[in-house]
This record gives C-alpha cells, structure tokens and sequence, in this order.
C-alpha cells in the first residue's frame, strides 16, 4: 500500500479523498492555487504546496508543476479526484514515466476507452446493446446524411466530452449547421478534440448509470444502478439509488451484463457506465466514464462500502475482498447537488445532521467561493429504508442547510424533491 498520496484536486472531492487516506494511514499532499490558500483541503493535508495563479490552467491542469512536487515530496501516487486531469491519457502516462502511479485507469484502459465512440463499439461487441448512431463524422455533408439515415432528432456528442460539454440536440436540417460548428468547437475548446459523432435522441428516456468496480485480476462487482436523470443543461443536479423505474429483474439482467462488458476490455478500478432508459423500459449504452463520479457517494450510501478507499487498492494491486452476492441493494439513497449561484463569502453555515444524512463539503466559515472553478459547493446525501422516507429525510435536510452569503439553489433543490413529480418516480416519462 501506499504511504504517501498527493492529492492533485480541489474543493469537496480533495477533502473527500484525504479523509479516506487519513483513515487508511497513508499521509496527503495537498496542491492549491492562489485562490485555495485558505480552502480546507490546504488544512487537513499534512503537507501543502502552492503550484500556480488562480485559473487552472496554471495549476490544476498544470501537468508538469504537479509531478514536480509530487517528486520533491515523495509522493508515491497522484489522486486526480475527478474533472480536471482525471481522464486526461497524457498526465497518466508522464505519471508512469515518472514511476509515480496514477489512481485511477491503468493508461492501457485509458488509450481503450479514450475515443467514446470506439467504446460504443467494444460495448456492442461485449454484448451491450447501442444507441444507434454514427461514426466520427468527418465533414458536415457526412452529418447530414448521417442524420437523414439515422432519423431526426439526433444528438451530436463530442468524443472526448464530458460534464455535458460538446453536446448538441438537432430537431432538424436547418439546425444541423450551427450545432456542427458548435459542438466541435466547444469539444476542442474544452477536450482539445473537435471529432464529434453522432446517435439517435431517445425522448422521453430516463438517464441510469452502473458503478463498477474491477481488480487487476479481473474480479468485476457491480453497486447497482444511478437514476440521473434530474439534469438542467446537461448537468445533474439530483441522483438516487436504487431507481424508481428499474425491476428487480432488469437490474439483474443489466448488472450481469455490465460486469461482463467491463471484465472484456480488461478494467481495473472504478468505473460508470451510463445508459438511456426509454418509455418502453429499453436499456441503451452511451458512455463509460473512467474516474470516479461526483455522484459516487450516492452508492456508498446504499450499499455502505467506501469507493474511494477501493479505488485506491486497486490502484495499489489489492485485489477485492468480497464478491457480487456480498453486495445489498436495500432502501434507498438520494443526492441533492448544491451549487453557487454567484461568488462571495460563507457567513454564517449550518449542516443538516442526524442518522443517516452526510454533507460533503468544503465549506467553513469563512470560507471563499471564487468564480474560477466549478460551482459545485456540497452533495447533500441521506439514506432510509424506503424511497417515501428518503424524500421525506431530504426534505428536512435541505430545510435544514444553513449558506449564508452565498447565494445557492438549495431552495430550488426543496421545490424538486417536494414535487409530485418526483413523489412519483414518474419524472420525464409522465
């Protein structure tokens, strides 16, 4: 195991990650920028260095400064926690050049699994079924015949995308043009890749993933499903587990079919496959995310296991200790992003508590919310017995969320899960 992490993140998944090493005995590194020199996870590191200038491109995404004090503390692994380089093919492999090792895929998983549509492809082969769709398109003449083959309306999805990014929804003829350029431009912007592909839009459809967890000798446990489909502009805002619109009998069917994919391709760690769920209860594979969710703290919750302290085993060659049939799916978790609404202040904070509810945070009083970096402030997570005592459990937590100063959408976040929409299970398909 390892004794020394370095911890190449911020906000609540940086303090998130170092609790989980604190508890394993294993000493933290903590990178910041200027802007996080007061932040928390500078405070509960045992070591703490400054690699850059507020914007992330001079820290955060600074590949070079990172590994520099990942050397000169002795470091014997890098954390990417998630966004940022935790996907990023180019940092993992000047990790191993450097024979320091990156928690996360192995780089052979990442070169697989970089090109999404490829993934469509190894997924297809392995038996999961596909949205159907295109290959990389390579001019706007091959998009539109493309979309005419595959029926309108169609998605145009960035290859390398993530976080809602390089996606575009196309009605018709007369709007692919501007979506083309937008999407790529986004993606190259943002991925450095302008290749887009394209599939079909499943409308209504439900947005369910499966998290994994794989050894390096091919030992594959699957934590049931997420139901993800509460979005506003492609991003989550609410995520629960179980979901309300999957059998029993699907779960199985799809948990077995997940862990068969996984096992094909050769992963190791944690990982999410995402699918679409439409009306008719039809599960299509769109994507395999390589890194650990944000929404990840959902599963811990029902299924009481820590994915952090796994991830990092299996970085490590620790193979897994428990098996499928050891895995319980009882009850019922649910998550409630917080988000900023604008930079400022925290004054005064109050956390929900009781049996059952986590806040993860990093959050203090005090404490500065920048506009350089996401607007994600804390994940509000209860858990109960059954789904009407989770929305009610929520319900009073969200009352209960005390940010003052900074403005935030915990009130929206009440009206969702107050609504009869949601009481339901019903949401998007009614």
């Amino acid at each position: 195991m390892f004794s020394k992490i370095l911890v190449a993140n911020r906000g609540e998944i940086a303090v998130r990650i170092i609790r989980a090493c604190k508890e394993m005995g294993i000493s933290t590194v903590a990178v910041y920028s200027e802007a996080d020199a007061e932040a928390l996870h500078v405070a509960l590191a045992d070591e703490a260095y400054c690699i850059g200038r507020a914007d992330a491109a001079d820290s955060y995404l600074n590949q070079e400064r990172i590994i520099s004090t990942a050397l000169a503390s002795g470091a014997e692994a890098i954390h990417p926690g998630y966004g940022f380089l935790s996907e990023n093919l180019d940092f993992a492999k000047l990790c191993m050049d450097h024979d320091i090792v990156f928690i996360g895929p192995t780089v052979e998983n990442m070169e697989s699994l970089a090109d999404k549509e490829q993934v469509r492809r190894k997924m297809a082969a392995a038996g999961l079924p596909i949205i159907p769709g295109s290959e990389i398109l390579e001019s706007l003449e091959e998009a539109y015949k493309e979309a005419k083959r595959i029926g309108y309306p169609v998605m145009l999805k960035s290859r390398s995308g993530g976080g809602g990014r390089g996606i575009r929804l196309v009605t018709s003829p007369e709007e692919m043009e501007g979506a083309w350029y937008s999407a790529a431009s986004e993606s190259a912007a943002a991925f450095g890749d302008d290749a887009v592909y394209m599939e079909k839009y499943i409308n209504p459809s439900r947005h369910i993933e499966v998290q994994v967890l794989a050894d390096a000798a091919g030992n594959v446990v699957c934590f049931g499903e997420r139901d993800c489909s509460i979005q506003h502009r492609n991003q989550k805002l609410i995520e629960e587990s179980p979901s309300p619109v999957v059998t029993d009998a699907q779960r199985k069917t799809l948990m077995r079919q997940v862990a068969t994919a996984v096992e094909s391709v050769g992963y190791v760690g944690v990982g999410t496959l995402e699918f679409l769920r439409d009306s008719e209860g039809h599960f299509y594979f769109m994507e395999m995310n390589v890194r650990l969710q944000v929404e990840h703290t959902v599963t811990e919750c029902l299924t009481n296991m820590d994915l952090v302290k796994w991830q990092i085993r299996a970085s490590a060659g620790i193979l897994l200790n428990f098996r499928q049939e050891d895995i319980r799916l009882r009850g019922c978790a649910i998550e409630c992003r917080i988000n900023a609404k604008a930079p400022g202040t925290v004054g005064m904070l109050h956390l929900p508590g009781g049996p059952f509810v986590r806040f993860d945070t990093f959050l203090v009083s005090g404490a500065q919310i920048t506009p350089y970096y996401d607007s994600l402030i804390g994940k509000l997570i209860v858990y109960a017995g059954t789904r009407e005592e989770a929305i009610r459990k929520m319900k009073a937590a969200l009352c209960e969320l005390v940010i003052e100063g900074i403005p935030n959408n915990t009130e929206d976040q009440l009206q969702i899960v107050s609504s009869e929409g949601f009481a339901s299970g019903l949401y998007g398909e009614e």
